[in-house]
């Protein structure tokens, strides 16, 4: 295998969108989870996105996997490596995009360019100010979010309290003056020592520029937004690609299992309209704690309604609930109690041949795949923006198709919608 492209992505649902959006802009793509281990026997690829859950943890750990991962892809002939985060720059202010920025540059002298931008979901960046659409990340829902709240619109100031080395900013100005002009600046900057450069982009076409000039270097960090540049980059020359093939309903809809665990607003009006048509069980911490339900009951109910068709878990929750739970009993202890019990559940019900399942929340996928054990998917059609359906490589789980969508993807019908997709 000799690959064009790696990349490194700090949680699961956001390594499938960046799979999906190098997949649709022209490179054969595998996503694993976690770095392959020996032996893996994956297809040829022009790219391999590891999945890491990394964005949470201490930081010196997200150094140590991403590190491994770096390894892993060079070795695999990768020139340049993408670091995947999040295209809302998740992290808390101690990182881990920073450190593990720094970390990854250090090796190859790197100077990344750091860019969040995808503005087909409505991100962009403006004179170092990160927009979720109209409203800058710190006037966003983004602001209440359980884990990584963010408070700050200013990536340059975020990642200069993560980062050990000084930071740089792009302006729109320069990049759209074109590449060489783009190319002097980074220049200037690395001579004046700075470590990063934080790039505003608010079109593709800003996007394809930062692509262009990124692969002069080892390291990018950015959300699939970088991806879809450095991708188009490297297939100018290649030829375009073929008009996908329309979806097509399948005619047995049985074992198709939802799980649910974003609190975020899209999510939740998904889930608020996908229970007009199937059943949805609503799962509460409270219930959890205090034995009034329990992981069998929730699994016999959901194996009833999944011999007639799909059926949903949901542990998802308004903001103002759950931070009434996380006052009452701990954020990092709800968290783990929700994550937990949506994993064992698709543990049991995948054991007796589900045909399909679907995650919606970051978090949530990454405890779901990790209880699975799947080690690689093979990136299929692109559902919505950035959420691709997968199919599973190995023998266990070999005829299961996964969904993994971060919270805040889709539009309202997407549930049904990844149901009902060939």
């Amino acid at each position: 295998m000799s690959l064009y492209l790696g990349a490194i992505a700090d949680d699961y649902t956001g390594a499938s969108d960046l799979a999906s959006t190098l997949a649709g802009n022209g490179l054969r793509v595998v996503q694993t989870i976690g770095v392959p281990p020996d032996g893996i026997d994956l297809p040829e690829v022009d790219a391999v996105v590891i999945a890491l859950k990394s964005r949470s943890i201490p930081a010196d750990i997200a150094v140590r996997q991403s590190l491994a991962a770096d390894a892993w892809l060079r070795s695999k002939g990768a020139a340049h490596v993408l670091f995947k985060i999040c295209s809302t720059f998740d992290s808390t202010a101690q990182g881990n995009i920073g450190p593990v920025t720094d970390a990854l540059a250090a090796p190859y002298l790197a100077m990344p360019i750091v860019c969040p931008a995808f503005p087909r979901n409505r991100r962009t960046v403006y004179q170092g100010h990160l927009f979720v659409g109209s409203d800058r990340l710190d006037e966003s829902p983004m602001k209440d979010h359980p884990v990584t709240p963010m408070r700050d619109s200013s990536l340059p100031r975020l990642m200069r309290a993560q980062s050990r080395r000084a930071v740089g900013t792009l302006s729109l100005a320069v990049i759209r003056a074109g590449d060489d002009v783009v190319r002097t600046e980074l220049s200037r900057l690395r001579q004046a020592g700075c470590g990063s450069v934080i790039a505003d982009a608010v079109t593709d076409a800003d996007l394809e520029v930062l692509g262009r000039v990124a692969l002069d270097d080892a390291v990018s960090t950015g959300a699939s937004g970088m991806g879809l540049g450095l991708a188009r980059a490297m297939v100018v020359g290649r030829g375009g690609l073929g008009t996908p093939e329309p979806a097509r309903a399948p005619d047995d809809l049985r074992g198709s299992l939802v799980l649910a665990g974003s609190c975020s607003i899209a999510t939740l009006e998904q889930l608020d309209l996908a229970e007009r048509e199937w059943p949805v069980l609503r799962l509460g911490a409270e219930e959890l704690m205090a034995g009034t339900t329990s992981v069998k009951a929730v699994v016999d109910w959901a194996r009833r309604h999944l011999a007639d068709g799909p059926a949903f878990v949901a542990t998802s929750a308004s903001p103002d609930r759950v931070a009434a739970l996380q006052a009452a009993h701990g954020a990092q202890q709800v968290s783990a109690l929700l994550e937990d019990t949506l994993a064992e559940i698709a543990a049991q019900l995948a054991s007796e041949g589900l045909s399909r399942l679907i995650v919606a929340g970051g978090e949530t996928s990454g405890a779901v795949v990790d209880r699975l054990g799947i080690e690689a998917f093979l990136i299929g059609r692109e559902l919505a923006p950035g959420v691709p359906m997968l199919h599973a490589l190995g023998r266990r789980y070999a005829n299961l198709r996964l969904v993994l969508k971060s919270g805040n993807f889709g539009g309202p019908g997407f549930f049904t919608e990844a149901i009902i997709a060939e």
